[in-house]
Parts: C-alpha cells; sequence; structure tokens
C-alpha cells in the first residue's frame, strides 16, 4: 500500500540516496547485496532487504520482474530531489570555465543561445534547450532625428535591446539641426524607458512637431521588436544513445519535445530564476513518461526572459542538471540585464 506522505527514516532515507545515486551511474538495477558491498551500511542484509521492501511499497522503488534489485520510481526521484539532493553547485573550476566562455563571446545573442545550449548539454550531460527570449512591451531607449535634406528628417528609434525602427519624416517648414537635436532630447527626457501604454498616459507640453514625432513614435512601437522564437539545441544524440531510448517510441516522443517545445510555455509562469524539475511529465505530458526535465526562466522580468534547460532519462544526474541549469540561467540573466539596461 502507498503513502503518499509517509515519512522515511533516516536509514531508509540512506538507502533511497544510495539508490538513486548508484542507478543513475549503472542503469541496473540495485540489489541488497550491492548496497552492503558498495556503501558499507553498518545492518545486515535482511534489514536492508526489508527497508527496500518498505520503500517499494511506499511507491519509491520498484523492480523489474527478472531481477531482485530495485530502481527508482519517478516519486522516488521526486522524493530524493527534494529531500535529499540538497543545494548543490558546480564545482568553482568548472563555473569559471563557463563564466570566461560567455565574456569571451562576442556581444550577439545568437552566440549566447549556441553556447548556452552547448554548456548546458556538456554540463548537466543531458540535451539541453534554449529559447531567444521574448521581447515585451517595446521600450524606448533613445530617439534621435537628424536632418537630411531641407524637408526631410530621419527619425531614428533605439528600443531597449538595442532593436532600431527609422522612419523619414517630411516637414512642413525646414528645421536646423539644433532645434531637431533640442527636440529629441525633450522627448527622450519625458519618454525614454517608457512603453507606448505609459507614454499615452504621461502628460507633457509638447511643440506641434515634437507631437508628430511622438505619433510617429508610437507608430513604430505598434509594429513591436521583431518577434525571437529561435530555439537552440544541443547534446540530443548523446542521450539518444542511453538505454531508455533504445525502444522507437521513446526515443521519437524525446526528439519531438526538442523539436516541438510547446510545452516549456508552462514553466513561463514562473519567476527569472525558478528552477522546475519535471519528472516522467508529471501528468502533463504522458509522452515524456519515460523522461526528466530541468528548467529555469532567464532574463529580466517585464522586457524579456527565455527558457533554458535539459531534457534526458528520469536517470538523470539531477544534482548536476539543476545545478548547471541555475549557474547558466544566472548568466544568461546578467547578459541579458547589460543588453537591456540603460
Amino acid at each position: 500500500m502507498s503513502e503518499e506522505n509517509q515519512e522515511l527514516t533516516p536509514r531508509q532515507q540512506s538507502i533511497l540516496n544510495l539508490i538513486v545515486h548508484t542507478y543513475v551511474a549503472t542503469a541496473a538495477p540495485v540489489s541488497s547485496k550491492a548496497l552492503m558491498e558498495g556503501a558499507g551500511l553498518n545492518v545486515s542484509s535482511a534489514t536492508i532487504r526489508n527497508d527496500m521492501a518498505v520503500l517499494e511499497e511506499y511507491g519509491y522503488l520498484t523492480h523489474p520482474h527478472t531481477s531482485a534489485g530495485r530502481m527508482p520510481t519517478d516519486k522516488g526521484y521526486r522524493y530524493f530531489v527534494e529531500r535529499l539532493l540538497g543545494d548543490v553547485e558546480l564545482p568553482t573550476d568548472e563555473k569559471n570555465t563557463i563564466r570566461h566562455q560567455f565574456h569571451q563571446a562576442k556581444l550577439e545573442m545568437s552566440q549566447w543561445m549556441q553556447l548556452a545550449s552547448a554548456v548546458l548539454a556538456r554540463s548537466a550531460r543531458g540535451a539541453a534547450l534554449v529559447t531567444a527570449p521574448q521581447i515585451g512591451q517595446p521600450r524606448i531607449r533613445q530617439l534621435q532625428l537628424i536632418s537630411t535634406q531641407a524637408h526631410l528628417v530621419l527619425l531614428i528609434l533605439v528600443f531597449q535591446g538595442g532593436t532600431v525602427r527609422q522612419r523619414i519624416l517630411t516637414l512642413k517648414e525646414p528645421m536646423e539641426q539644433n532645434a531637431l537635436s533640442q527636440a529629441a532630447t525633450r522627448l527622450n527626457n519625458v519618454y525614454a524607458g517608457l512603453d507606448a501604454a505609459a507614454i499615452r498616459t504621461r502628460p507633457a507640453d509638447l511643440t506641434d512637431f515634437e507631437s508628430d514625432v511622438l505619433q510617429l513614435v508610437l507608430e513604430l512601437m505598434a509594429d513591436g521588436a521583431p518577434p525571437m522564437h529561435e530555439v537552440y539545441r544541443d547534446g540530443l544524440t548523446e542521450v539518444l544513445q542511453q538505454p531508455e531510448f533504445i525502444s522507437q517510441s521513446e526515443a521519437r516522443a524525446l526528439v519531438n519535445a526538442m523539436e516541438e517545445p510547446s510545452f516549456l510555455m508552462d514553466v513561463l509562469s514562473a519567476r527569472v530564476g525558478t528552477v522546475q524539475v519535471v519528472i516522467g511529465g508529471e501528468g502533463r505530458w504522458r509522452e515524456l513518461s519515460s523522461c526528466s526535465m530541468v528548467l529555469a526562466r532567464y532574463g529580466v522580468e517585464g522586457f524579456a526572459t527565455g527558457t533554458l534547460g535539459v531534457l534526458g532519462p528520469t536517470r538523470m544526474p539531477y544534482g548536476r542538471a539543476i545545478s548547471a541549469v541555475r549557474y547558466v540561467a544566472d548568466l544568461m540573466s546578467d547578459l541579458v540585464s547589460d543588453l537591456y539596461g540603460d
């Protein structure tokens, strides 16, 4: 009989912890004899077998019909992640190497995405998936007005994040560059950092020309910054070599998840920096019953956020995966913050 909230004894926790670690490393069911020989538990084999039977009764372990050994269930992995794993960090030298790689990359979003997916695949030993940041409502960083001909002015509108829009204005009367620069300065002082909704509610004493410019700015903002739907992937080939994916159906489910990452939308309700662990689909994604996912959001709340994570078998090195996802998400948030800062 399964007890959903059954509290385990310290020894049962130790045995579950050992079985998870051993099974993750070997992909083979773990016997009481293996625990005795490899873990040095100071109890009899019969006692260990009894505790393993209790853990199986509570739903934390299961065993193949052909084996006397046990392996963790999804519930067992969940207990391990929430109660036994603790706060795991990547080794300092590995974090330093990763940070150096990001600082060496050019200030281009595509390079950050490619690097993040490669680093995650290697560090977390899983199939990595990184979505480019989705830009929210465009906000003005700066606008410029440049005289090009007697009656023509070039409006250059720069959004936070670096996206640039340009439009030509036709003037009724010529204006000197100094007057254009003064108008741009006044508009920047009042509206820099605001989105369209905030601009419309911000009162200002504008000239007719400045009002015309502001109307054009609002039209450009209505177009919005171009959506960024790119998804960067790495490490899928290596993960498909794991024994869990020998079955074509299981392999296809993982490939489909990587190619159609719509399931990541659920994690977008979490705040930036929050790491989520999804084990065996947990009822939401039946096709991922043999997989686990470690996901996190990164970016700047209210400006641009994306999702990154790793997918693999439920027999995943959760400590390494969680620490890698958390660390790379923090790095990516810092980079996006620099890009979208004033």
